[in-house]
C-alpha cells in the first residue's frame, strides 16, 4: 500500500474546531478589578443591579412638566409654578400650572407628561402649549432600563465600553473577571530575523511575531514573546519546558511540517502529547494541537498550538482555530465569529478542492472586492482586506453571487 493511501483524510475546518473546543475548559480563576480597569475582560459571574435604573421617573427633554388632563387643546397658556433642575426634586404639581424642568430632573408628583420647550411659546410669565401632549410623553420611567435585583450583565460577557457603563449605572465600582489567559509564543526558523537587525543572505524579517502577538493581546490575553528558537530539537524542547511553567497556552509559528529541520512534532511529543492535522483549508492546512507537561507539577499541562509559517496561513488559522479556543478558555459567551451573506463583486473561476478563505474588502456599492493576489505569502492581502469570504470546496463564484463574509472586526 502506498504512502498516499496510508495518509489519513484531511479534517474539515468544522471537525478541527469541534475537537479543539471539546478539549478547552473555561478558567475557574477569578479576580476583582476596578470597573475602569475591566475593559476587554470577561465577566466571571452574573452581576445584579443594586438600584433601579433610572432610580426615579425623569424627563428626557428640557421643557415643561404638565398634567395631561389640564390641556384640552393646543394654544392654552399656563403659569410656571416651580423650576426643577436635574438633581433636585420638585413639589406636587398643582392643577392648572406647569413646571419648568430640565433634562434628567425628577418628574414632580401629579405630572404625567413633558412638553419639550420647542413646542412652547414664552410670553412673560405665560407659557403657551402649542400641542396636546400624550400621557407619558418624554418621561423615562423608574427602572425601565434595569430593575433592582435583576441581572445587569451576565457571566461570560466580554466587557466593552458600553458594558462598563451598564456596570457603573448598576452601582458597581469593581467587577469579578476571569484571570487573563497567559500565552507564550515562540517562532522557529533559522531564516528569521527581527526587524531592526540587518538581513543576512537567505533571511527574512519575522512578520508572524508581531501579527500573532497583536492577535493574542487583542483578545485580552497576557502575551509573552519567547523569541526565535534555533532549528534544533534540543532548543525547541527547552523552549517548551520553559514556557510550560507559567503559561496556559503555547503558540508557535513554523516547523509544523515534516521536513528534517521541523522539530515541533518530536519536541512536543517528547515533552507531552501532540496531534498533527492536515486541515482542508486554504490558506492553512497544517495545524498542530496538544499539550506540554508542566515542569514539577504532576498531571498538569499547558496547551500547545502550532501554526504554519506562511504569514497569511498563520493569521487565518489563528482566527479560525486559536481565537475560538482562547475564548472558550476565557469562559466568554457569544464569541462565535459573525458570518454575513454579502454580494461578491468579483469572479472566482478556479476554486480549490479545499475550503478557501479569501481576503476581501467591502466597497462603496455594498459589495465585496477581492484582493488580486491570494497567495499565503502575501500578508498585504490581509492588511488591505476587512474580512474573509468562507468559500466551500470546489465552489466557483460569479459576480453577483451571495457569499459568506466574515468581518475581521468580529474576530480581532
Amino acid at each position: 500500500m502506498t504512502q498516499a493511501m496510508n495518509k489519513p483524510p484531511m479534517k474539515t475546518a468544522a471537525e478541527a474546531l469541534e475537537h479543539l473546543l471539546a478539549q478547552a475548559k473555561p478558567s475557574a480563576e477569578v479576580e476583582v478589578v476596578n470597573t475602569q480597569d475591566a475593559l476587554g475582560r470577561i465577566l466571571a459571574t452574573d452581576i445584579l443591579s443594586q438600584v433601579d435604573v433610572p432610580p426615579m421617573n425623569n424627563t428626557q427633554m428640557d421643557g415643561y412638566a404638565v398634567r395631561v388632563a389640564d390641556i384640552e387643546s393646543a394654544g392654552q397658556s399656563f403659569n410656571v409654578s416651580q423650576r426643577i433642575p436635574a438633581g433636585h426634586v420638585g413639589t406636587e404639581l398643582k392643577s392648572g400650572t406647569i413646571a419648568r424642568i430640565f433634562t434628567g430632573a425628577t418628574i414632580p408628583p401629579g405630572a404625567d407628561a413633558v412638553v419639550m420647550q420647542e413646542d412652547c411659546v414664552v410670553s412673560g410669565d405665560q407659557i403657551t402649549i402649542q400641542e396636546v401632549p400624550q400621557q407619558g410623553q418624554w418621561i423615562r420611567l423608574q427602572g425601565e432600563d434595569l430593575k433592582a435585583g435583576g441581572v445587569a450583565l451576565s457571566k461570560g460577557t466580554y466587557l466593552r465600553a458600553q458594558e462598563l457603563g451598564v456596570a457603573a449605572s448598576a452601582g458597581y465600582h469593581q467587577l469579578p473577571v476571569t484571570k487573563k489567559i497567559k500565552v507564550a509564543a515562540f517562532f522557529t526558523g533559522d531564516e528569521l530575523t527581527l526587524p531592526g537587525q540587518p538581513l543576512k543572505p537567505g533571511a527574512i524579517y519575522n512578520s508572524n511575531r508581531d501579527t500573532l502577538l497583536a492577535c493574542i493581546r487583542s483578545l485580552g490575553c497576557e502575551a509573552t514573546d519567547l523569541g526565535i528558537v534555533p532549528d534544533t530539537l534540543e532548543a525547541t524542547r527547552d523552549a517548551l519546558r520553559r514556557a510550560s511553567k507559567d503559561y496556559d497556552l503555547i503558540i508557535t509559528s513554523g516547523g509544523v511540517s515534516v521536513g528534517e529541520e521541523d522539530h515541533i512534532k518530536p519536541a512536543v511529543t517528547a515533552e507531552g502529547r501532540l496531534d498533527m492535522w492536515q486541515i482542508a483549508i486554504k490558506p492553512g492546512k497544517p495545524l498542530a494541537f496538544g499539550a506540554v507537561k508542566k515542569q514539577g507539577a504532576n498531571h498538569l499541562e499547558t496547551w500547545f498550538m502550532g501554526l504554519p509559517g506562511n504569514p497569511v496561513s498563520s493569521f487565518v488559522t489563528f482566527l479560525l482555530f486559536v481565537r475560538p479556543f482562547i475564548t472558550k478558555l476565557q469562559g466568554r459567551a457569544h464569541a462565535n465569529a459573525p458570518t454575513i451573506m454579502m454580494r461578491a463583486d468579483f469572479d472566482w473561476s478556479k476554486p480549490d478542492r479545499r475550503n478557501e478563505f479569501l481576503r476581501v474588502r467591502i466597497n462603496a456599492q455594498g459589495g465585496l472586492d477581492l484582493f488580486p493576489n491570494q497567495s499565503s505569502g502575501v500578508l498585504t492581502s490581509a492588511s488591505w482586506a476587512d474580512g474573509l469570504v468562507d468559500n466551500p470546496p470546489l465552489q466557483a463564484i460569479k459576480r453577483g453571487d451571495m457569499v459568506k463574509y466574515m468581518p475581521f472586526a468580529g474576530m480581532i
